[in-house]
């Protein structure tokens, strides 16, 4: 098991440096390029994607009210423009102000002493190898210890993304919530900003302008992140990366 491991490390190096060159070639073909959009694709054939399940109550009868014009569950007399089936479009407003401020210290200090003898220990007190070796019978043993600890930690975060974005919607629960999911790319010079908002919500929760709050969204995902030339030089290189991985200390 143990002559093994360097085989393992060896096969891993490998792998990671034929990776390293594959990336190392990419990022050469795109040198004076700016960084490409992706795609537009359906987000339910995306690799990995899983409907959303969740404890549902029981289903209500629909209720009609013959010779009326007004429809049962609607807000208005005319059509209802808001997001109500799959492939329908909703804005979410990003609103995202998250601010945290920890302060903890903690102080510790004790001390001890022990002393130990036997002034009187059958006679032997007073015999003349014990006498001559020096020794104290009334302080045989003496101990003392002295422990200190202090330590002290402080937070600090302050984090605001105020931005829209326009999901779709990919899935409508038992219950009538709508499950949505939103991605937006924006690019600026050599740097793409992306932003991904996913989460479940209530049909009257939204707008009558056909908007909704992130606040609103229950299971929320909200990701805003970027790439290009900026985000690049942020993160350690892939060397750096794997010897972080790698080494146990």
């Amino acid at each position: 098991m143990n002559a093994s491991l360097p085989h393992r490390l060896a096969a891993t190096l490998v792998v990671c440096l034929g990776l390293g060159a594959c990336n190392t070639v990419d990022r050469l073909s795109q040198i004076g390029a700016t960084p490409a959009l992706s795609a537009i694709e359906d987000p339910t054939a995306q690799p990995g994607y899983k409907p959303v399940r969740l404890p549902m109550p029981d289903i209500q009868p629909v209720s009609y009210a013959p010779n009326s014009l007004w429809r049962t569950g609607s807000r208005a007399f005319f059509k209802d423009q808001r997001a109500a089936r799959i492939g329908d479009l909703v804005t979410v407003k990003v609103n995202v102000t998250d601010r945290a401020n920890l302060n903890n210290e903690t102080k510790r200090s004790r001390t001890n002493a022990e002393n130990l003898g036997l002034p009187n220990a059958f006679g032997l007190e007073t015999n003349k190898a014990i006498l001559a070796a020096g020794v104290d019978p009334a302080s045989l043993i003496k101990g003392t210890s002295d422990t200190s600890s202090e330590g002290t930690g402080s937070v600090q975060r302050n984090e605001t993304v105020t931005t829209s974005v326009a999901a779709i919607v990919t899935q409508i629960l038992p219950n009538g919530n709508l499950v949505v999911e939103g991605k937006q790319e924006i690019r600026i010079n050599f740097e793409v900003r992306e932003l991904i908002v996913a989460g479940v919500v209530r049909p009257e929760d939204i707008e009558s302008d056909n908007t909704i709050e992130s606040t609103k969204i229950a299971q929320a995902r909200i990701a805003y992140g970027g790439r290009g030339q900026i985000t690049d030089v942020q993160q350690p290189r892939y060397g750096q990366q794997l010897v972080d991985v790698l080494l146990p200390f």
